[in-house]
């Protein structure tokens, strides 16, 4: 019996590639339950198998608890501190003592059990060698065959066990899928589940087709060229941005491939998903500018601070730009990362004169000048008083129509007008008076309370609506008062609460 134990555990570890550990652990717990069922099934029972001669001992056991506790539920496999200290002087609460009973054979019975629990272990350890071994390699590409197709998604066979589930949502729209296919599929995220898949994978994922470009393209690999950006309409149009960190080497050309042989390889893998390949620019305009592509681009203007780009076309043109349902514009500014706002060139050009009129009239109002003046700084790319007011002075000198003199009363003016507001500002915040019921909450001081009224916190309710973290940067205020302080301005909405008035206590 006991080389038949040592059999089972070499020919289960050969045949699943499972460390013979594991079916050990397997048999133990499959003779221990045997042992549960012929003596009583209340108890408790652990068996120990020699690892090399594969002999084994079972034991009863029972759990220990303090005297003292009242957690004791199962008198048949639970004791006392009192009690199993007879049994092992050296027993702990928390602890197992135990005895050795007659062990059962291993029989058909216990062989059977032993099936069932070595083909759970076995299950399990499949699954966790699975993710071990995938864990490291989230966002690569794999590939293998389809398994199966339902109305959840497609299971594709990767070998070794290894099973991949592509969810319908991450499937390319209406692409013919049918078993025995061969698949490719990023890997987008590894789960440690004991049951269900494990491995999520994406076939409609940007970086799927940057991966498949790199298959395609040794350069890629090569470092010779770099891959800076892919955006995705699944199954119906992709851009890809790339550069070419080699002068001899054309990256769109060398993405493309001779008569066009690697674009199309990576739009079959994409069910005939229309690829175009977009060289980068270290300049953001002209770089939204080849992103636009097909479409031509009359003229664009830049705006840094809302991060987007006003881009002219054509009039017979702006379908094209935007595309079928925006996608041509969508998928360009999700590559450039910049907000794009398409027009044709009469729309541009009565923006960019209503814009440019509304700066003049700013600049004829604040500086004081006249129409003239405030146009010519409109045309040479002035479009706040902030630059007026401290950009070099030879940037100003450098206009033909202004000479030192007026160079200077622009700069003076453009100051004052700057220190006005400032000014203005200051007096706003410095007017504002905490309220009563502010001063009144317990630990506020009119030292605190005129920090907060700075910073428009000027009632017991603005203060109640305020976290910790929105206060961190007033000296006065360490976060423990500040907790207290923001309760205590809370108070009223649980008073309320309790006396049902119906406002939510926050959470």
């Amino acid at each position: 019996m006991n080389k038949d134990i040592l059999n089972v555990v070499d020919v289960v570890s050969n045949e699943k590639g499972v460390e013979k550990e594991i079916i050990f652990e397997a048999l133990e717990a499959a003779l221990a339950s045997a042992t549960r069922k012929r003596q009583g099934e209340d108890m408790d029972a652990r068996v120990s198998i020699d690892r090399k001669t594969g002999d084994y001992e079972t034991f009863r056991r029972w759990k220990v608890f303090a005297d003292e506790s009242t957690e004791l539920e199962f008198p048949e496999k639970e004791l006392r501190m009192i009690d199993a200290v007879d049994i092992d002087p050296a027993a702990e609460p928390g602890g197992y003592v135990e005895v050795p009973i007659e062990s059962v054979e291993f029989g058909r019975i216990a062989a059977q059990a032993a099936k069932q629990v070595i083909v759970q272990k076995v299950r399990e350890a499949e699954r966790r060698k699975v993710v071990e071994e995938y864990s490291e390699r989230v966002g690569q590409l794999l590939s293998g065959v389809v398994k199966r197709v339902d109305r959840n998604g497609v299971f594709i066979d990767l070998g070794s066990n290894a099973e991949g589930f592509i969810p319908r949502e991450n499937m390319i729209p209406r692409e013919p899928v049918r078993t025995q296919d061969r698949m490719k599929a990023l890997l987008r995220e590894v789960r440690s589940e004991l049951r269900g898949p494990q491995l999520f994978l994406t076939r409609t994922s940007p970086q799927f087709l940057v991966e498949l470009v790199k298959i395609e393209v040794p350069e890629v690999g090569q470092g010779l060229i770099e891959i800076l950006g892919a955006a995705r309409d699944p199954g119906l149009r992709a851009k890809i941005a790339v550069k070419s960190n080699d002068a001899r080497i054309d990256p769109v050309g060398a993405c493309v491939g001779m008569r066009g042989s690697r674009v199309t390889a990576v739009s079959n893998e994409l069910a005939g998903e229309r690829v175009d390949i977009i060289p980068w620019d270290e300049n953001p305009a002209q770089f939204v500018i080849n992103a636009m592509s097909p479409a031509e681009v009359s003229s664009i203007v830049v705006d840094e601070e809302s991060h987007s780009m006003d881009i002219a076309v054509a009039e017979d043109k702006l379908s094209q730009a935007i595309g079928r349902g925006g996608q041509n514009i969508r998928l360009a500014s999700e590559l450039t990362g910049w907000e794009l706002n398409v027009m044709s060139e009469t729309a541009a050009e009565e923006k960019s004169e209503s814009e440019a009129r509304a700066i003049v009239e700013l600049f004829m109002k604040q500086l004081d000048v006249d129409e003239d003046v405030a146009l010519i700084l409109v045309q040479e790319g002035f479009l706040t008083i902030e630059e007026i007011a401290y950009v070099p002075a030879s940037e100003l000198l450098g206009i033909e129509e202004f000479d030192q003199q007026i160079v200077d009363e622009l700069r003076s003016r453009a100051r004052d007008v700057l220190l006005t507001q400032a000014i203005a500002n200051e007096e706003k915040i410095e007017g504002v008076e905490p309220a009563d019921d502010l001063l009144a909450l317990d630990e506020m001081t009119g030292e605190i309370a005129q920090k907060l009224a700075a910073r428009n916190i000027v009632t017991r309710e603005d203060l109640a609506e305020q976290a910790v973290d929105d206060l961190a940067d007033i000296e006065e205020l360490d976060p423990q008062l500040a907790g207290r302080l923001i309760m205590a301005a809370r108070a009223h909405w649980f008073e309320e609460a309790q006396a049902g008035v119906g406002v939510a206590e926050p959470s």
